[in-house]
């Protein structure tokens, strides 16, 4: 008999909680992230701000008006393994913050290199670190604008960009405008106002566009782009006033390589709250508003209506009048010559017709019976020629005829041959290719016959013809 073999097990402390084989100084999930946000309050109290400088990789701001964003260290890599801060700032600290960028004409976007107060919190649901926004270093930020502004204005006079669209003509009369802004406002209509109150026929293609926000820029190079490939004599680029941050499109890269690059002249009429921008820095004119703008442009047009058009006409309208007295003599003058001249030409010309008539009176019938003997000669000759081609070709029609009865299928079963064909209705000339019990059509003279091929002998015939 087989004795039972018995297993004694050491049981821990709590063993129903923890099950059979589980350590029990192992963590849960919760107690983990604990230990982990204990760690990081004892290194970085709630208490305690600090100061994070980084780039900001994206941007989003939710409904209830809390804005969050990533940061990178701004002289990384920035690929998928470089360290990402996740920044949230509420609402209540994040309002304030836009409203004092904004009076300073900062617009925060991706690549804006930023430095942040605030605080360090462990998030457990997601497992991740974030820094509590309280504050943006405004100061900081306007010296990176600054300093940027300046490296673009050295970079653009290195490269002869300032003066680029300085050098480019403009039109003693330049009627044809075309004209980049947004239409409604007021910038835009008072521009128009200025064309419209002028009297002249200005002929203005407008590019209607944004001026504001992060896709300004690009809209404004575009138009501006565009406009220089159409038949504009200038192109005007207007935008009423507005905050530092309103304008900030007009300080980009974009928008003064657009105007540096154009082959029209580019005027900007922008309302300024401090300095000029680049845009008007690089353009062939800057104009302090919109509506000072379209007044120098219609006093353009004015000055040269004065000068090259209103004194002339008074001074031609004067000589006309003694041009006219002068002309108006001198053709009275030429006037008696020419009706001498024209009788005496008259005259000179009816005897010569007189002449000319008696010679064609004299030599018509003459003519007319030389034309009528040389047709009947020509139709004497034609009729035989035609006859003799008519009795060529129906004796060459009665040739083919006889070559085509020769040839005739009935013809040749009168004389005794057959047309065997297949089933598809095609001649056989050969054995190959039937096989025993194909159906075969063979025609007669006086009928068809079908039959079913019941074997084949190829080349019997042959051999019987040699013996």
């Amino acid at each position: 008999m087989a004795r039972s073999a018995v297993r004694v097990c050491a049981v821990a402390p709590g063993i129903d909680e923890l099950g059979v084989g589980e350590r029990a100084d192992a963590l849960s999930i919760g107690e983990l992230y604990g230990e982990v946000g204990n760690a990081l309050t004892t290194v970085f109290p709630r208490q305690r701000e600090l100061w994070v400088r980084g780039e900001i990789q994206n941007l989003t701001e939710a409904r209830s008006g809390h804005g969050y964003f990533d940061l990178v260290d701004p002289e990384g890599n920035h690929d998928r393994n470089t360290p990402v801060l996740k920044v949230n700032c509420w609402n209540s600290k994040w309002g304030p913050i836009k409203r004092s960028l904004a009076e300073e004409g900062i617009i925060l976007e991706k690549g804006t290199v930023i430095t942040l107060r605030g605080r360090l919190e462990f998030y457990a649901p997601r497992g991740q670190i974030n820094l509590i926004a309280e504050e943006v270093d405004v100061t900081a930020l306007l010296g990176r604008l600054a300093a940027r502004r300046a490296e673009l204005l050295r970079q653009l006079a290195a490269e002869g960009l300032l003066e680029a669209n300085k050098a480019v003509p403009v039109a003693a009369v330049p009627l044809r405008v075309g004209l980049v802004g947004s239409p409604g406002t007021e910038g835009w209509r008072d521009f128009l106002s200025q064309l419209l109150g002028s009297g002249f026929a200005f002929d203005v293609l407008g590019v209607p566009t944004v001026v504001q926000g992060p896709e300004a820029a690009r809209a404004l190079a575009s138009a501006i782009g565009a406009l220089g490939r159409r038949d504009r004599q200038v192109i005007v680029v207007v935008r009423g006033g507005g905050s530092k941050a309103d304008l900030g499109a007009f300080d980009t890269e974009l928008v003064a390589r657009a105007i540096a690059g154009s082959p029209v002249a580019v005027w900007t009429g922008i309302g300024h709250t401090g300095d000029e921008s680049v845009a008007d820095i690089v353009a062939n004119r800057s104009h302090i508003t919109p509506t000072e703008c379209g007044r120098e442009l219609a006093l353009r047009v004015g000055l040269f209506w004065e000068g090259s058009v209103v004194g002339p006409a008074a001074w031609i309208a004067r000589r006309a009048s003694e041009v006219l007295g002068s002309a108006e003599h001198r053709d009275q003058v030429a006037r008696g010559r020419l009706c001498a001249t024209a009788r005496h030409l008259l005259t000179l010309r009816a005897e010569r017709l007189g002449a000319q008539a008696d010679k064609v009176a004299h030599c018509a019938p003459r003519l007319v019976d030389d034309a009528g003997s040389a047709m009947a000669l020509r139709a004497g000759r034609l009729v035989p020629l035609a006859l003799g081609h008519v009795e060529q070709s129906a004796g060459r029609i009665g040739q083919w005829r006889r070559l085509l009865v020769a040839y005739d299928v009935d013809r040749q079963l009168e004389r005794g041959y057959t047309l065997t064909m297949d089933t598809d209705g095609r001649a056989l000339r050969s054995v190959a290719g039937i096989e025993p019990g194909t159906l075969l059509t063979t025609r007669f003279a006086d009928g068809v016959a079908r039959s079913v091929v019941d074997a084949i002998n190829a080349g019997v015939e042959r051999e019987e013809q040699e013996v």
